[in-house]
């Protein structure tokens, strides 16, 4: 797939098509929300971040600057500030999105702010308390509380899409502790609410599927290991198998291609990959090549194999 795909009678896959990506501050969310504007579609993208004033995250990305990219990949960007755990403010979002365009094609669920809060193999007695509770809460209730108002506008119109985005797939997660007890819980939490809805949404001409990136090359995954998109190589030395790391316009290509299927039914309520949709839909990463990490972690990784990308992108 190049950069942009077009129909046959010249438009872009996604022209006048309305996304919703909920956390589209930096990281999947972002690339998500650039792809789908890179294809033609009409993007709000909501989060706390903002120019004016910070999240607890205290980083520089902004929804703003999110929007501004959805317009400059030859979208149109609309930056909303949103707290998806405040029930009035995503009301009044949808309300917005409905008012201004009458109709949601496409809802992807990313909001986690839970990178401050988890705390690596710590059980649930030795977890700080305060701090799993609020990563459950924004991990899940946020999702849940999004799609309670998103999907009545959703469902006006035949063929949407709900994407939610989760660390994993049902398969892998299903047989591997992830991380702690309350990260493990919101990322299975979230696979399960992609069934859930699928079983509910199929049958009125809605598609929810669940959708996990690889190894993220986020802002704070760069910043973390000291490199940039530029030189992200350099953190291979101490980290041999990032050598299986995507950009974060992977997964956004992943939900292009998802949405532009006119035979997205077929995935209704499944767990999909960057990687495994990479092969059936035929996109590439920024750099041309194709990770699909899961099968690398299985394969590789997690049996202790030395880190040898080869044949995984």
């Amino acid at each position: 797939m190049s950069d942009v795909q077009r129909t046959s009678n010249g438009q872009r896959t996604l022209e006048g098509r309305v996304a919703l990506v909920a956390g589209a501050t930096r990281g999947a969310g972002r690339g998500i929300a650039v792809q789908l504007g890179a294809q033609g579609a009409t993007v709000y993208v909501s989060g706390r971040s903002t120019r004016d004033r910070r999240s607890e995250y205290d980083r520089p990305e902004t929804i703003e600057e999110t929007a501004e990219l959805v317009t400059a990949a030859g979208g149109q960007g609309i930056a909303v500030v949103a707290d998806h755990l405040v029930p009035g403010e995503v009301e009044a979002l949808v309300g917005r999105i409905d008012a201004e365009q009458g109709r949601l094609d496409v809802l992807v669920n990313d909001i986690w702010g839970g990178e401050l809060l988890f705390e690596w193999d710590s059980t649930v007695w030795e977890h700080d308390l305060d701090k799993g509770l609020r990563l459950l809460r924004l991990a899940v209730e946020t999702h849940a509380i999004t799609s309670h108002f998103a999907v009545p506008l959703l469902l006006r119109t035949p063929g949407g899409l709900v994407v939610e985005m989760t660390d994993g797939t049902a398969e892998y997660n299903a047989s591997r502790y992830r991380v702690s007890f309350f990260y493990d819980i919101a990322k299975s939490s979230v696979l399960r609410m992609a069934f859930a809805l699928g079983h509910e949404l199929g049958p009125r001409g809605v598609t929810a599927v669940a959708l996990t990136p690889g190894w993220l090359r986020s802002e704070m995954m760069l910043d973390a290991f000291g490199v940039t998109e530029a030189n992200w190589r350099d953190a291979l030395e101490k980290v041999p198998h990032f050598g299986i790391s995507e950009t974060p316009a992977y997964v956004g290509r992943a939900v292009a291609a998802l949405a532009a299927d006119p035979e997205v039914a077929r995935w209704n309520g499944q767990s999909l990959s960057s990687g495994q949709l990479a092969g059936e839909y035929g996109f590439t990463d920024l750099d041309g090549s194709r990770p699909d990490a899961w099968r690398y972690m299985v394969e590789v990784q997690d049996p202790g194999h030395p880190a040898d990308a080869t044949g995984y992108r």
